[in-house]
């Protein structure tokens, strides 16, 4: 049989799994026959048929059996083989603030730890909050390690065989435990707070003399005291800058807003001067004044708003125009032959200053054609003639003088009296003597005189015009007009009426300090007459008469003696057996000048403090 592959005669070997499982000894299934016609095994009478489909289903679900249980064995023991080399080791892939000690053992974790970490402990952390880096002592800050923490932290090699498999794939960083002294601490944060906290600035423009200058918008950041602090005990050890977390404020600005501004206003804007043209006379508008009159605002949307101080312009050019202006002056009242007569008013011509600058912002944004043309406008007096001859001042209503005063006092209450000599008092209108005069300075004609500072005699540029002052209040007191505010000396001063007297004061610089001042509350108006001689000084106010005014005087009480007081130990001392403090008082009455009838009356109570003794020190022997 040439065909039969298992003819004793031709031997080959089987080609596949089918044809080795032919050349297997036939041995029949218990229970089975070999059928020769199918040449299977078929079952014996009385059992039932084998599926061979069922038998292929068996035989192929035993072989991944198989093989799964062998790879699970051999897990096994590389599992057992990992335990007992690993026993008593840190787990693999753990790291300590960035130190690698995975399957170390734990006394030679410890020792690298130390070698690599203990030497950052004293070295100054690297802290970047925003924009802001900062340095931090960690022994001032009073932080250190604690080693036996951090290394039980680290553990021991896991049980788990998914956790020991993953570790080899993988790291764990697990940090360490710092011990803290909090009061230290806290005190490092918040002066980092303090040190790291910026305002925000708003972006703008400046200027340096007539040069431009952008300055970028920085939002405004805080730190954040609660998360800063545990990013430093978290991370200090690393060696490494920690950044810090910080609440940002905003700004409105933007670069693109700054940018704009810069180059469509403010370059422009200094490019040239501008030229302003009066009534034959021009002024220049130097860069150098544009510039320091030039600011921007911020505005929504990330723009610049520019800003003209037109003061600062007016303040340039009205000297240089000052020429092609002509001063107003007001109807006066001057005293000729004893009696009032009206000195006529002019009105006088003027730029329209409040006006004029209007488009000069418009004007410095271009480079060319940089012109502005002003325009003049009259200047009525603010007393005209008209006005002043209605006032109805025909008559002294009040009058007062007072004499005795040395030469130098007398030139500054000359001085004073030419000045307010003729002055008009409108009705409802306040009188002011320090803002009536101004500044009384050397400047003005004032010369150094006597006055009594803190209760020693002393010298000021001005002195005596309180001798003015107390003439003046009791003219006005005289004529029935209200008191708007004064104050008396703080001493007693013999030669005034008590309680019923003025002083008056000023700094260096002519600001007010004390004043005397009244109200005109009568319906005309009053005018203020000064007469002057070497010896005495005479106020008198004209007006409408409406009052008769009494002054009766109280009585002394509450006398306090005088006390000793060293006088200067250098320059002159002029000693002083000073006086007594009381308190007195006085009552103003006021009745209808037609009728008698009284109106009303005003009691003014005043306590004088005791003028101090002043000793002066003996000279020293043979002095």
């Amino acid at each position: 049989m040439p065909d039969d592959p298992n003819w004793p005669g031709e031997h080959r070997w089987p080609e596949s799994h089918a044809e080795q499982t032919d050349l297997l000894p036939r041995v029949p299934p218990s229970g089975n026959s070999w059928d020769v016609e199918t040449e299977r095994f078929a079952p014996s009478s009385g059992t039932l048929p084998v599926d061979e489909d069922e038998q292929e289903k068996g035989r192929s679900l035993r072989k991944p059996a198989i093989i799964a249980g062998a790879v699970v064995g051999a897990l096994a023991l590389l599992y057992g083989l990992d335990l007992t080399l690993s026993g008593g080791e840190v787990p693999r892939g753990v790291t300590v603030a960035g130190v690698e000690v995975g399957g170390l053992a734990h006394a030679e974790a410890e020792r690298r730890l130390r070698e690599q970490i203990e030497p950052r402990l004293t070295q100054p952390v690297t802290l970047r909050a925003g924009a802001v880096e900062e340095k931090l002592d960690p022994t001032k800050a009073g932080l250190k390690l604690d080693w036996e923490a951090t290394l039980a932290q680290a553990g021991d090699q896991p049980l788990n065989p998914f956790t020991r498999i993953s570790s080899l794939f993988s790291s764990r960083e697990v940090g360490v435990v710092t011990g803290t002294d909090d009061a230290g601490l806290t005190a490092a944060v918040e002066r980092l707070r303090a040190s790291t906290t910026r305002p925000p600035v708003e972006g703008g423009v400046t200027f340096e003399g007539a040069n431009p200058v952008a300055v970028e918008p920085v939002p405004g950041q805080e730190l954040d005291v609660a998360q800063a602090r545990q990013v430093i005990v978290d991370g200090w050890v690393r060696g490494e800058p920690l950044d810090l977390p910080v609440t940002t404020t905003p700004v409105k600005t933007t670069s693109e807003g700054v940018r704009a501004a810069f180059d469509q206003v403010a370059k422009p804007a200094v490019s040239a001067p501008v030229i302003v043209k009066g009534e034959g006379k021009d002024a220049t508008i130097k860069p150098e004044v544009i510039a320091s009159a030039l600011t921007f605002e911020p505005v929504d949307g990330g723009a610049l708003d520019p800003k003209l101080d037109v003061g600062k312009i007016v303040a340039a050019v009205q000297p240089q125009l000052a020429s092609t202006e002509k001063e107003g002056k007001d109807a006066q009242v001057v005293f000729e032959g004893g009696q009032p007569t009206v000195s006529p008013s002019e009105d006088g011509m003027g730029i329209k200053y409040d006006t004029a600058f209007a488009n000069l912002l418009d004007v410095v944004k271009k480079t060319e054609g940089r012109e502005i043309k002003v325009e003049y406008t009259k200047k009525p007096a603010k007393v005209t003639t008209e006005q002043a001859n209605q006032l109805g001042i025909k008559e002294v209503i009040g009058e007062f003088s007072t004499k005795g005063f040395a030469a130098d006092s007398g030139v500054n209450i000359r001085t004073v009296a030419e000045k307010v000599n003729g002055a008009i008092v409108k009705p409802n209108e306040t009188f002011s003597l320090n803002g009536f005069t101004g500044p009384r300075t050397a400047a003005q004609g004032y010369v150094e005189a006597g006055v009594i500072k803190d209760g020693a005699p002393g010298r000021e540029v001005g002195g005596g015009i309180s001798q003015f002052a107390t003439t003046l209040y009791n003219a006005a007191y005289f004529a029935g007009l209200k008191d708007a505010g004064h104050k008396e000396h703080s001493y007693y001063i013999s030669r005034y009426p008590p309680a019923r007297e003025a002083t008056v004061f000023q700094n260096h610089d002519g600001s007010s300090v004390i004043d005397l001042r009244f109200t005109n509350d009568s319906p005309t108006g009053v005018a203020i007459q000064t007469i002057w001689t070497p010896q005495s000084i005479t106020v008198k106010i004209w007006g409408t008469k409406r009052y008769t005014v009494e002054s009766v005087p109280g009585g002394r009480s509450a006398e306090t003696p005088p006390h000793e007081k060293p006088g200067p130990t250098t320059g002159k001392c002029s000693p002083s057996n000073g006086s007594p403090g009381f308190t007195t008082s006085d009552t103003r009455i006021l009745r209808d000048a037609a009728t008698g009838r009284e109106i009303r009356r005003d009691t003014r109570t005043v306590k004088y403090n005791p003028q101090p003794k002043i000793v002066c020190a003996a000279p020293p022997a043979g002095g």
